[in-house]
C-alpha cells in the first residue's frame, strides 16, 4: 500500500528544517555566532548534520532546541503528521496513513507503544 510517509524523502526534510530555522546560514543555537564547524552526521539518522560552535563550544544538530529534538520517530514522520494534522485529518486516519497504531497525545502515533 502506498502511504505519505512513503513519498517524503528523509534528507529533503532535513534540508527544509535547516532552511526554515537558519535562512541565513547555521549559526548557534546557544550564543548565535556564525562561526559553525560541521562535525559530521548522526550515527542513525543520515541526514541529521551536527555542528560545533566556535566562539562557545556548543555541540548541536539540526534538531537541537526544536520540537522535532528527542523524539524517536523519523523526521518525515512528524512532518507527514503535521501536515495532515493542519488538514484536521483525524488520530485514527492519521495513524492509518503513517500505518501506526496507537494515537498518543497532539496526534502523534507510535506502533512501538502498543506492543
Amino acid at each position: 500500500m502506498l502511504t505519505l510517509s512513503k513519498l517524503i524523502d528523509e534528507d529533503k526534510c532535513y534540508e527544509t528544517i535547516r532552511t526554515m530555522r537558519w535562512p541565513d546560514g547555521v549559526c548557534c543555537t546557544d550564543c548565535g555566532a556564525k562561526n559553525i564547524t560541521k562535525r559530521g552526521k548522526h550515527a542513525t539518522y543520515s541526514a541529521r548534520q551536527r555542528y560545533i560552535c566556535g566562539e562557545c563550544g556548543r555541540h548541536f544538530d539540526d534538531l537541537t532546541d526544536t520540537i522535532f529534538a528527542g523524539r524517536h520517530q523519523p523526521l518525515k514522520t512528524w512532518i507527514a503528521c503535521l501536515y495532515l494534522m493542519g488538514l484536521n485529518v483525524s488520530n485514527q486516519q492519521i495513524a492509518d496513513e503513517l500505518q501506526n497504531d496507537v494515537p498518543l497525545g497532539g496526534g502523534m502515533m507510535c506502533a512501538s507503544a502498543a506492543k
